[in-house]
């Protein structure tokens, strides 16, 4: 909803870390131009709290409990098309970038952004532009993965993305990290990122266990 002119930008915080999330609302709370109207925990709280407060804007983490931000993301785009969706999070990787920004994310902030960015990207999106941490900007600008990229052969329920399961497999051929870099056109920095969420999601302690667990499902 929109607010009058002089009016404080009325916004949700969504972030599942207590710590993060509460150091939010006293940050950006503090300032005169914005009115932190509630806080929630995980996506499905969110759009409750979307709905009861109707927001000019939500500043939303992307991995949560429940419902993550891509979905409420989505959610939010078909069921309050007027209020905009801002990013906050840690990952700054391609994938979550053009996820975010598919679901109907209007702007895109790594954690490392300060309150004074913050707050100048919210109310920018607020007016109608979008705006871009420089990692994300990148991240947006690089390449989708080339044609023949190797792709899963099995569909395992463990939440591998497309370029996770990409990544895994050329793991399980024995590829270095930097190695799979070039290949996919990604920077090392992303693809150990997605690297430690291919362990976590397969519960792989180290690079063996992730090609036993490739090998598995027919990947190797």
């Amino acid at each position: 909803m929109s607010e009058p002119a002089g009016a404080p930008l009325r916004i949700v915080v969504a972030d599942d870390q207590a710590s993060v999330r509460e150091g939010l609302v006293l940050l950006l709370g503090g300032l005169p131009d914005i009115d932190v109207v509630a806080a929630a925990a995980d996506g499905a709280e969110a759009l409750a709290l979307v709905d009861e407060h109707r927001p000019d804007a939500i500043l939303l983490d992307l991995h949560m409990p429940v419902l993550d931000g891509i979905g409420a993301t989505r959610r939010l785009a078909a069921e309050h098309p007027s209020v905009v969706v801002v990013v906050l999070t840690t990952y700054a990787d391609d994938t979550s970038v053009r996820d975010a920004l598919r679901a109907g994310a209007r702007s895109y902030l790594t954690k490392d952004a300060d309150r004074a960015d913050i707050a100048r990207a919210l109310h920018a999106a607020v007016g109608g532009f979008s705006v871009l941490d420089p990692r994300a900007h990148a991240a947006l600008l690089a390449p989708e993965a080339p044609p023949d990229a190797p792709r899963p052969t099995a569909s395992p329920s463990d939440g591998l993305t497309e370029r996770e399961w990409q990544i895994l497999a050329l793991i399980a051929r024995g590829h270095t990290n930097p190695e799979i870099a070039a290949q996919l056109y990604l920077s090392g920095h992303t693809v150990k990122t997605h690297v430690s969420r291919i362990f976590a999601k397969t519960g792989s302690r180290d690079r063996a266990a992730a090609i036993g667990y490739a090998h598995r499902h027919s990947m190797g």
